[in-house]
């Protein structure tokens, strides 16, 4: 019996002959939020499910009249709008880095989102994990992988943003919004669960 393996060499299956046992997928779609006409205030998932390991969420999002490159995509955790999180930042735009952190935060920033006076097609886009979203023994910790890009070398940038959320409770709800400025038009946002080894 040969395993069949994947890209990085993990096993996806077994299998003698014509017969294969594929293994079900990592990840299930949950939820989707797709911003319309007119933008909205924020985007939430409010019914998440405990029975995965984590949590991923890939998003693209920009936001309405902002009169500025770009504002901090910000993200609470069930309704707490409470001094309980911490900010941490590594930036990269093309010609220099830098680094910086922040505790006692009321939100984690998770992407730059920009103006739509900048460029109808620029989006700030991201994926994000949250690990052991449903454990209720830890503090809960988000790593986002984000960038904005304008193909100039005025606006863009890549950042590897990380967060703390000072709450051992499971995660039941996530709301993502721009930093004072509404969500714009064709924003959209997924939710996915990733299953554990079983």
């Amino acid at each position: 019996m040969s395993p069949i393996l994947d890209s990085i060499g993990s096993v996806k299956a077994y299998g003698w002959g014509s017969f294969v046992a594929v293994a079900p997928p990592a990840f299930e779609s949950i939820a989707t939020v797709s911003v319309g006409s007119g933008g909205q205030a924020y985007a939430e998932f409010t019914v998440i499910p405990s029975t995965y390991k984590h949590l991923q969420i890939r998003a693209i999002a920009k936001v309405v009249n902002n009169n500025a490159i770009a504002v901090n995509g910000l993200m609470q955790f069930n309704s707490d709008t409470g001094s309980n999180y911490a900010r941490h930042l590594l930036d990269g735009n093309g010609s220099s880095a830098s680094a910086s952190g922040s505790s006692n935060q009321t939100s984690i920033v998770v992407c730059p989102f920009p103006d739509n006076n900048l460029s109808t097609l620029m989006f700030g886009s991201f994926v994000l994990d949250i690990p052991d979203y449903a454990n209720t023994s830890k503090y809960k910790t988000i790593r986002s992988l984000s960038a904005y890009e304008m193909n100039n070398a005025t606006y863009g940038a890549i950042r590897l943003y990380s967060g703390l959320w000072k709450n051992t409770n499971a995660i039941t709800s996530i709301k993502i919004y721009g930093d004072g400025k509404n969500l714009d038009q064709y924003s959209s946002f997924a939710l996915y669960g990733i299953k554990g080894v079983e």
